[in-house]
């Protein structure tokens, strides 16, 4: 249930009580306020921060924007041109549909340079989630429906996964940095379709995971040998099918003697999941993180 915001003439708070109200952790209104100077405290005679109604309907603004799937930095610049909230979410997900449209667009025509430029303009504006799972991969199951009704060549389906996959690897260098929990991503033999992998490597990462990524068609062994090596706090696996999950299956019940074992993709399910001795986490890669970090 939401705080009511106090009327104008009610004193100054501190940034705890700030927290309160706003639902938004103190460390996190620190870091809005250096890094983005959202929040514009007076001072007391003893030294301390205090807050008026504007920054907490500021805070608010920018929380609502977040949620939606803005950038911090333009759910920033956004909520402080704003005098009035709740931010409507509806015109967030206009314009992400609109760059996924114009990136299909530039994908099909073979135009990298627009499609780079789009992806850059999609990277300042919305959350590493809503490039997910309302961009990258609604494209690309898109093209995947194009190419096999044969209104796109075999080309063009290259070319998109080829310039979605690099920049998607792009953008998780050094996810292996950090000191969160570690996870160990693969696609076993035979599984070459690896996007919704990376994908999944990203939401992990944004929810302070470290990746170790080994790719597509990974022999079982190498898997095994990573997992040894680095004793991570999850090994996930991803195919569209389930044929490459049950040509290892004897393998994949020794890697989750090593660590949890997660299954993804198309070719997992629950039935699937527990004769191997793993979990399933479905196909969807925000949802299959959620479900990660809640099993931790």
């Amino acid at each position: 249930m939401s705080v009511p915001i106090p009327p104008d003439n009610d004193p100054l708070v501190r940034i705890g009580e700030l927290s309160r109200r706003t639902g938004v952790g103190t460390d996190a209104l620190r870091a809005w306020e250096r890094r983005y100077d959202l929040l514009r405290p007076e001072r007391s005679s003893g030294g301390f921060r205090l807050y008026g109604r504007g920054d907490e309907e500021r805070v608010r603004a920018m929380k609502a924007l977040i949620d939606s799937g803005v950038s911090a930095a333009e759910a920033a610049r956004l909520a402080a041109s704003r005098t009035e909230t709740p931010v409507a979410s509806e015109p967030v997900r206009s314009l992400v549909t609109d760059h996924a449209d114009r990136l299909r667009g530039a994908l099909e025509r073979f135009d990298e340079a627009d499609a780079n430029a789009i992806l850059d303009d999609a990277l300042t504006r919305f959350t590493v989630d809503a490039i997910v799972e309302r961009v990258a991969l609604p494209v690309m199951r898109e093209i995947g429906k194009r190419w096999e009704s044969g209104e796109i060549s075999v080309a063009q389906e290259h070319f998109a996964t080829a310039v979605l996959r690099g920049r998607m690897l792009a953008l998780g260098r050094n996810w292996g940095a950090g000191i969160g929990p570690l996870a160990v991503l693969a696609c076993p033999s035979g599984e070459r379709h690896d996007l919704g992998l990376i994908a999944f490597g990203l939401v992990m990462r944004e929810r302070g995971w470290r990746i170790a990524y080994l790719g597509p068609d990974t022999p079982i062994e190498t898997i095994l040998d990573a997992a040894r090596r680095l004793d991570p706090a999850a090994i996930v696996l991803a195919a569209v099918a389930a044929q490459p999950f049950e040509a290892v299956a004897a393998e994949i019940t020794e890697l989750a003697r090593h660590a949890p074992v997660m299954i993804g993709g198309e070719g997992a399910d629950d039935e699937l999941a527990e004769r191997l001795g793993a979990k399933a986490l479905g196909s969807d890669p925000i949802r299959a993180g959620d479900q990660l970090v809640g099993s931790a």
